[in-house]
């Protein structure tokens, strides 16, 4: 499986906003390592990927209410 970097603009416009989904992205399988830049306009989630897939990603985000569109294919 081939190791990727995704990003997706968020809505996570806080560190209480990136703490809701912490939990989810930690425990995920297939995530090697994630952040999000909440100092940008676009509060972009980078995601070291080791096989999750941007729709999976995005479902964690959004089962956290929460919006994710990938920037990368």
């Amino acid at each position: 499986m081939e190791n990727k970097t995704l990003e997706f603009k968020t809505n996570l416009n806080c560190g209480g906003c990136v703490s809701k989904v912490q939990s989810d992205l930690d425990k995920a399988t297939g995530i090697a390592e994630w952040n999000v830049d909440i100092a940008t306009n676009n509060k972009v989630l980078t995601v070291k990927s080791k096989g999750i897939t941007q729709e999976e990603i995005v479902a964690i985000i959004k089962s956290k209410g929460f919006q994710a569109n990938p920037l990368n294919d």
